[in-house]
């Protein structure tokens, strides 16, 4: 039997495959499809120098969520989890020049470090970091005007929480990303009970009857493991 009669269509890409594919996929297309950035670069070098954990999102997801802002046409932004700053410029680079992110941050340091190299990438007066538990800080958003896009990624154990209040504050037709939500298929796992993976599971049981958004969730994989993003439009 020959392997085309052996094998379904496209055998050949359902093949078992190791982080170190997932990491040269992504370094590979990251060569080509993502210009060299002196503002992101010297961030990541300066969060490493201070001691922040290596946890951003990679260069590639980076430049989604910026092509994101730019197709919805986004003039207000409002992250959870700011870090260093790297989602966070990433996103305030799609920003008109009117436009404004908001972004909170738990941990005092985090948020210096994400100040100072916000500021060496020109974006400081485009971006409000907000220090404190986002839980009660993000209560106090007026619910006008209205947010474009929200990216969650922060405690896991708070999705619900964070995304309630990101509902509250982004217009119809607004998107809200939640980060980090397949967990190296953990949270299908229901066995699997750790605080992160119960927060990611309490999320979308909620939302799996929630009127006010529509909502998928699509897995990744690359140098950042695997994992996946829920992606929500509110109504």
């Amino acid at each position: 039997m020959t392997e085309s009669a052996a094998h379904p269509p496209g055998y050949g890409f359902r093949q078992p495959t190791t982080y170190e594919d997932w990491a040269r996929s992504d370094k590979y297309f990251e060569s080509l499809l993502i210009t060299p950035d002196a503002g992101l670069n010297s961030g990541v070098e300066n969060s490493s120098k201070n001691g922040l954990p290596d946890i951003a999102v990679s260069a590639t997801q980076g430049k989604f969520l910026h092509l994101l802002a730019k197709s919805i046409g986004a003039k207000r932004i409002v992250e959870v989890g700011t870090l260093g700053g790297y989602s966070t410029t990433w996103l305030a680079r799609a920003l008109p020049d009117d436009g404004e992110l908001v972004t909170f941050e738990l941990e005092d340091k985090h948020a210096k470090v994400a100040e100072e190299n916000l500021a060496n990438a020109g974006l400081a007066s485009k971006v409000k970091v907000v220090v404190g538990p986002a839980r009660s800080s993000m209560k106090e958003l007026p619910a006008t005007p209205k947010f474009d896009l929200a990216f969650i990624d922060a405690d896991k154990e708070s999705n619900l929480e964070y995304f309630e209040e990101a509902k509250r504050v982004i217009r119809s037709g607004g998107v809200i990303v939640v980060d980090n939500v397949v967990r190296n298929g953990k949270v299908s796992d229901l066995e699997y009970d750790d605080p992160s993976s119960e927060g990611v599971r309490r999320l979308v049981n909620a939302i799996q009857n929630d009127a006010e958004v529509d909502a998928t969730v699509i897995g990744t994989v690359g140098d950042k493991g695997y994992d996946g993003f829920l992606y929500a439009i509110r109504k």
